[in-house]
């Protein structure tokens, strides 16, 4: 026989109307405070995931990725079409020189005429051009027979061993450059890393990226860039 407990034994279910308002329990007041918050929230979400900056329109790359932004924009920055500016520094004594790679050899764009350049402005403490460091390098062992030159231009770094560090961990083979002095990232009017110049053989600048490139990106900019064969 079954022990369930027969309809007259069940406990009988009461319910006490709740006083409704102009929507189930909550009241006109209510309802527009919530109302408030959520457009409040709303905006909130929209100013903290806009993105700092964009990719050049006209570059192809991944238009979600953001450069990281270091101060406002120069009142007119270098344009395509523009003579690359050379890679010089000032000594302790005030002399230009030019800048070195990690080995101490001097980099001078005039040296590279007739090639294309990938001249990339980064940092290793900046996390979009961590995430860029991949591309360079697989892209610099790609095209370097078809006359492509990387060169790195790393700013705003303590000193050249923490550059050399980096460059040993994740096996760079592009040539790296630190500007310790700022001078090249002042003389390039640049406010965001990474940014990119692509330079022709000609030595004037193609186009210009502020913002990491991904491998299909990147290809696009140096094939538009590389030496007749």
């Amino acid at each position: 026989m079954s022990d369930a407990p027969i309809a007259s034994e069940r406990p009988t279910f009461t319910h006490k109307p709740e006083k409704h308002g102009l929507i189930g329990p909550f009241s006109g007041r209510q309802l527009a405070v919530a109302a408030i918050a959520v457009v409040a929230v709303a905006i909130g979400l929209v100013i903290a995931t806009t993105p700092l900056g964009t990719t050049n329109p006209s570059s192809p790359g991944d238009p979600r990725a953001t450069p990281y932004i270091l101060g406002p924009s120069p009142s007119q920055g270098l344009r395509p079409g523009e003579l690359a500016p050379e890679l010089v520094i000032r000594d302790g004594n005030g002399a230009e020189v030019p800048l070195t790679d990690l080995d101490g050899k001097p980099i001078r764009l005039a040296d590279l005429k007739g090639k294309a350049v990938w001249l990339n402005f980064w940092a290793s403490w900046c996390p979009p051009c961590q995430a860029e460091t991949p591309v360079l390098r697989d892209i610099a062992d790609r095209y370097r027979d078809q006359g492509l030159e990387v060169v790195g231009i790393s700013v705003q770094e303590t000193n050249a061993e923490d550059v050399g560090a980096y460059a040993d961990r994740y096996q760079l083979g592009y040539t790296i450059g630190p500007d310790l002095t700022g001078d090249i990232f002042r003389r390039y009017r640049l406010w965001g890393l990474p940014t990119s110049f692509f330079i022709g053989p000609d030595g004037a600048i193609r186009s210009i990226v502020l913002a990491p490139l991904n491998e299909e990106g990147a290809a696009a900019q140096v094939e538009a860039i590389l030496p007749e064969r």
